[in-house]
């Protein structure tokens, strides 16, 4: 019991020592350009954002394909605040652990809504990945194409029945595994 509870513990440790450090070595918020402001102040456009209008209406937060056609940048990314720790577990002991950041893409404005289910949301992809864990998914080539397309797949789904439709897309921004020696 205690060698399956050691390495956990180093792992856990290691990642909140981690977290900790990106908090203390994080750059702080770049002060606003004032110049940038316009003469009018924030929330009026400026010369630049009127530049970036291409007379079809599109500014510099939406896109404007080869017709002509206008397609707002309509998506945000809510990051999921800590690393998912998975075990991998070999012939009865853990054979090696997982680590995954995961980034979760919704719709505009729906953020705030990811991160106040955020404790349902990371239950529900632990146990995704624990299943994806025990059927030999972090085996072998475990960064192949199909395998991770299976894995944001079910990813996938576990989001969009904890939060609804607005989960667009998972994305897996991080993957590392840590051979556990015995």
């Amino acid at each position: 019991m205690l060698r399956l509870l050691i390495p956990i513990i180093l792992a856990l440790i290691g990642t909140g020592g981690g977290v900790a450090a990106a908090m203390f070595l994080f750059p702080p918020e770049p002060e606003p350009d004032l110049a940038a402001l316009g003469p009018c102040g924030p929330g009026l456009p400026t010369g630049h954002e009127m530049a970036a209008d291409d007379g079809h209406g599109a500014t510099e937060h939406e896109e404007v394909d080869d017709h002509g056609d206008v397609e707002p940048s309509a998506n945000e990314y809510a990051k999921m605040n800590n690393q998912f720790v998975v075990p991998v577990v070999v012939e009865g002991r853990i054979g090696a652990m997982m680590l995954l950041s995961i980034t979760i893409e919704v719709e505009a404005g729906q953020q705030e809504i990811v991160f106040a289910h955020e404790p349902r949301l990371r239950d529900e992809f632990l146990q995704v990945l624990f299943d994806h864990a025990n059927v030999g998914g972090f085996e072998g080539a475990f960064t192949a194409s199909s395998n991770m397309h299976n894995l944001r797949n079910a990813l996938r789904a576990a989001g969009r029945d904890t939060v609804g439709a607005i989960v667009i897309d998972i994305l897996i921004t991080d993957i590392v595994r840590q051979e556990i020696r015995s």
